[in-house]
This record gives C-alpha cells, structure tokens and sequence, in this order.
C-alpha cells in the first residue's frame, strides 16, 4: 500500500488549497469532498498522474 499524504495550505487572504497525494481511484474524490466540506470549488486541476490507470491525484483550490 502506498503513502497517502493531505497538504492543505491557506494563504494570507483565506484562500486554500488541498494536495492529495497516493490516492487511487474513486478514494480521492472521496477524501476531496469529505475535506472540502460546503465550501465552493473556484478552480480545480488534475495532476498528469489522475490520468494513469495505478494513481488518481487532485489538486484543488477552494475559496471563501
């Protein structure tokens, strides 16, 4: 099993955003939703590993 690894970072105005690292599948979006709360998503990326079959990473930044 890999190492999974959450780094949520909140800049100076309140805005932050969520790494997930070492998520496969359906269990990112998963992890994603349950961190994220109510909060609105302004922007989200994937990272080119999403897109492989044996890792599935997002890179999300939510706003206030």
């Amino acid at each position: 099993m890999s190492q999974k690894t959450i780094t949520i970072t909140i800049d100076e105005s309140g805005n932050c955003s969520i790494d997930l690292d070492g998520f496969a599948g359906n269990g990112c979006s998963r992890v994603f939703e349950d961190l994220r709360g109510g909060d609105k998503v302004t922007t989200e990326r994937k990272k080119t590993s999403f897109y492989s079959s044996k890792q599935t990473e997002d890179q999300v930044r939510t706003g206030h």
